[in-house]
């Protein structure tokens, strides 16, 4: 029987705004440490479950985002729509949104209009980028390509920015219940998704993922190989695994980082490997203890 979660937002009311993933996305999370979540959407359109752009691009993420939340829909322009948002407002810790600064500000959102008025609640404000350039148009990829994890053509192979979005805003939910705990006061805290991609590149930034760097395939131990009928990862970084490595491709099992570095042991650790199958490779993983994942 599986142990239960913590729940560290047990009692704790959250209304979210926000739209797409990142705003979702940390609402889930938020939501599986025991929070109480509603989201106001805008009024869906006839014959369609929900405005959110999610709703209609991608029905299987949203449904995937959604599960436990309680969805309420209005117009917040209107004076309904405004007397549902206050009233929700008035039973909330916590509201997040994703508008830019000027949005909130027209929808009598801005953190000097709400915090007189609720005084205990706080404000998670996603935005892309931070600070005076709050107000730019951007998206998860030009957020990837500032933070120079864009290393080719290639698309990025999930929304990194996004979702690292998602934690550290559902990490700021946190890091306000925790203020206020000590000063009975609600905060407003900003999350720019252009933080969470450089935050995410910082290994890359340091010179780890680099083709130079360890972790970026200069160890023969750490680095993607093609196998007999597909891919290999392999990730026999310390010397103790890079030994059993070195080993099982009839080299000297030193495992130390200049050997690792070396052409010779990348050869032959690519050559033994090119001869192996997945089956053979998951088999060997599992006997002398060396991590790796086989891929079609």
């Amino acid at each position: 029987m599986s142990k239960a979660l913590p729940q560290p937002l047990q009692g704790v009311r959250i209304l979210s705004l926000a739209l797409n993933l990142p705003g979702p996305a940390a609402l889930l999370r938020c939501a599986r440490m025991g929070a109480t979540c509603t989201k106001l959407e805008p009024p869906a359109a006839p014959g369609q479950p929900s405005a959110d752009p999610m709703a209609l691009y991608s029905p299987e993420a949203y449904r995937a985002l959604h599960p436990g939340i309680h969805i309420l829909q209005a117009h917040l322009k209107t004076e309904p729509g405004q007397a549902l948002l206050h009233e929700e407002l008035a039973k909330t810790d916590v509201i997040l949104t994703s508008f830019r600064p000027s949005a909130l500000s027209k929808l009598g959102l801005s953190w000097d209009a709400l915090h007189p008025r609720y005084p205990r609640l706080s404000l998670v404000r996603i935005v892309g980028t931070g600070g005076a350039q709050a107000e730019e148009p951007g998206h998860d990829l030009t957020y990837l390509a500032d933070a120079g994890l864009l290393t080719s053509t290639e698309m990025p192979a999930t929304l990194y920015a996004d979702m690292g979005g998602a934690l550290m805003a559902s990490e700021a939910v946190l890091q306000a219940l925790l203020v206020r705990a000590q000063t009975d006061e609600g905060q407003c805290l900003e999350v720019a998704l252009a933080d969470a991609a450089a935050w995410l590149a910082q290994p890359r930034t340091w010179g780890l993922t680099m083709p130079e760097g360890d972790v970026g395939g200069q160890h023969a131990g750490y680095r993607i190989y093609p196998c007999a009928d597909g891919r290999v990862a392999v990730a026999a970084l310390e010397p103790h695994f890079a030994a059993r490595l070195c080993a099982a491709a009839a080299l000297p099992p030193q495992g130390d980082a200049a050997t690792m570095r070396a052409p010779g042991t990348h050869a032959a650790i690519a050559a033994f490997l090119k001869q192996q199958t997945r089956q053979n490779l998951e088999a060997l993983a599992a006997a002398q203890d060396i991590p790796l994942h086989t891929l079609p």
